[in-house]
């Protein structure tokens, strides 16, 4: 915190329209030292995310809106929104309720991490030039909300989503997506350690943003990665465990031509130096974002076959 906090009650007093409210905002954040990542970037983008919340409008907002006055009752609510943010330290769409990913909103609360995997934009490539054919079963495993499978179903109408979490507070909040989103009828959710829930079911592309947060980053993390469920973040000493789960058993579940995209973020040099003989692809992302690799069914079951997982 700041030597001096926020006042409040003066903000609601003084300041008029829709524009003082975000460089007050942004403002208050710069001095809070506050940590961004979950959506947004900076203290202006957040601002806007959280004082347009509490207006019921979404961004981006035309600038001839941004000179409007507020009515006290508005200004109320965009302070304790801002409030929120600074004292509690917990990700702007703990606070909202909501995140975007992939251009679409999604129901978002403590029980999942906040959407933010750069596969988003292997989505909207409909993972070009990866898959061969359009998929016609997808694995969303380790689901969280649910926006990763549910993207890919809008990425590819014909096909059938399964969305797997071990946690059913997780697999509650993808219910609630997938009904949002009107996709009840070929999108699923599955309560699953792994694939223990999914024996004998093969997919065409199997999709996961697992835990992959080592010891060490998890120690040094800022305070609202805190307010993530850790089950989505940590996965032992050097971020792997799950991972090595992942591949040991992920070519029993791929169909002949199926693909496995798997994030593992800054884990990716101990993922190289722990699987010296697997040829990972490793993406190049436009807008961002790294550790996302791309193994095919034919590369895992020959790294099988030869011991290399």
């Amino acid at each position: 915190m700041t030597n001096s906090s926020p006042d409040f009650a003066q903000a609601i007093t003084e300041l008029v329209s829709i524009r003082d409210f975000f460089r007050w905002a942004a403002s208050e954040f710069v001095a809070a030292k506050l940590f961004y990542g979950h959506g947004t970037d900076n203290p202006w983008d957040e601002a806007e995310q959280l004082v347009l919340h509490a207006l019921h409008l979404n961004p981006p907002l035309a600038d001839e809106w941004l000179d409007a006055r507020l009515t006290r009752a508005e200004k109320e609510r965009v302070v304790a929104n801002i409030q929120r943010r600074i004292e509690e330290r917990i990700p702007a769409a703990y606070i909202t309720g909501q995140a975007w990913f992939a251009g679409m909103p999604f129901v978002v609360d403590e029980r999942v991490l906040v959407p933010r995997s750069p596969i988003a934009e292997l989505i909207e490539k409909q993972f070009a030039p990866w898959l061969s054919a359009e998929p016609q079963q997808i694995l969303d495993l380790c689901t969280g909300s649910g926006c990763i499978g549910i993207a890919c179903a809008y990425a590819f109408p014909d096909a059938e989503v399964q969305l797997s979490d071990i946690s059913f507070d997780a697999l509650a909040v993808a219910e609630e997506n997938i009904h949002q989103h009107d996709l009840a009828d070929r999108v699923f959710a599955l309560q699953s350690d792994l694939f223990e829930s999914l024996l004998g079911q093969r997919f065409d592309l199997i999709v996961s943003n697992p835990p992959y947060v080592d010891a060490d980053d998890m120690a040094s993390l800022p305070q609202e990665y805190h307010a993530e469920p850790e089950l989505g973040l940590a996965s032992g000493v050097d971020g792997l465990d799950f991972t090595r789960r992942l591949l040991a058993e992920a070519a029993d579940h791929l169909t002949e031509n199926g693909v496995l995209v798997v994030e593992v973020g800054n884990s990716w040099p101990a993922l190289e130096e722990a699987y010296p003989g697997l040829s990972f692809t490793w993406v190049e992302f436009e807008r961002g974002g790294h550790g996302v690799f791309v193994l095919n069914a034919a590369d895992l079951r020959s790294a099988r076959k030869h011991g290399l997982i």
